[in-house]
């Protein structure tokens, strides 16, 4: 008899959060043979059956050669006969280039969305999930029948922020830019928004110019939804800390800390503890006392159980 659980399948970089899902959730764990041929090219085999069967399939675009492998394992999960297929996205890149400033510039965001809208649907659909997108226009971009769902890390974002800080806190963040979202979990916690107003220097550098609120002897938890090289957090976190800021935390979803990032963050010294979803392998790398890190594994397994 055909087993009714779901399968799930990931790219080898993110094995560590198939191991949780599988480890917390009821499904069945799908087996992929991965190697590289002599001149780079990628060999991939599915050695789980998956005719007739529901199948999740987890990975990012962490790198373009990543992109093509979720790519390529979702076409042949549903050609090899899946009855539908889930792919989560932990964290889907290209935000970068998610829109044209200057003409012929390439909107990376838009092309991959259509390539992944391209795969052959299945009998019950092709849905895409999403964590945190830095553009939420991103979503629209995909085309025919893709099923969107764009899941936000709201309660882990909530739940950081009351272990960190003290009563009384400000949650901020780094530009007026996310102070919508910002702003929104503050809200819901009860307490004051914060952002700083920025003047453009020159062509890549900026200086804060004020703060929206009065951070003065209070404990302050920055959140930005995708840290990179660190340095707007740095920036942001020295005005909050300028202007009276008694301990300052910070909370990002998508850590990649580039550049090493994450140690010139720490050698600010404006910044007590930061804490970072695992949407990207690059937090769960770094082994750190000034980094800690909470999984999203629940919010995966809660979505493929709806």
């Amino acid at each position: 008899m055909m087993s009714n659980k779901k399968i799930i399948f990931s790219t080898p970089d993110y094995q560590y959060l198939l191991d949780e899902v599988i480890e917390l959730g009821s499904f069945e764990r799908g087996e992929i043979e991965v190697r590289l041929f002599p001149d780079g090219e990628r060999y991939q085999r599915i050695l789980t059956a998956v005719n007739g069967r529901d199948v999740v399939l987890i990975g990012g675009t962490i790198s373009d050669s990543d992109t093509l492998e979720i790519y390529d394992l979702a076409y042949a999960l549903i050609k090899y006969g899946a009855r539908s297929i889930q792919l989560f996205f932990p964290y889907f890149g290209y935000s970068t280039m998610e829109r044209a400033v200057k003409e012929g510039e390439v909107v990376t965001a838009k092309s991959r969305a259509v390539m992944f809208s391209s795969l052959p649907r299945t009998s019950l659909g092709n849905y895409f999930t999403f964590f945190d997108l830095h553009s939420e226009g991103i979503p629209h971009y995909f085309e025919g029948q893709a099923l969107i769902n764009h899941v936000y890390c709201k309660p882990i974002i909530i739940e950081a922020a009351r272990n960190l800080a003290d009563d009384g806190f400000v949650m901020a963040c780094t530009d007026a830019g996310r102070a919508k979202w910002v702003e929104s979990l503050a809200n819901e916690m009860g307490v004051n928004a914060a952002f700083v107003f920025k003047r453009r220097v020159s062509g890549d550098k900026t200086e804060v110019t004020s703060i929206s609120a009065d951070v003065e002897g209070k404990d302050v938890v920055i959140y930005d939804d995708m840290v990179r090289t660190g340095g707007s957090l740095i920036n942001a976190a020295k005005a909050y800390k300028n202007a009276g800021a008694k301990n300052i935390y910070t909370i990002t979803t998508h850590g990649l800390f580039s550049n090493d990032a994450l140690n010139k963050i720490q050698l600010s010294g404006v910044i007590k503890k930061v804490v970072s979803t695992n949407t990207h392998p690059n937090s769960i790398k770094l082994n750190s006392d000034f980094l800690q890190t909470k999984s999203i594994a629940p919010l995966i397994i809660h979505e493929i159980s709806k």
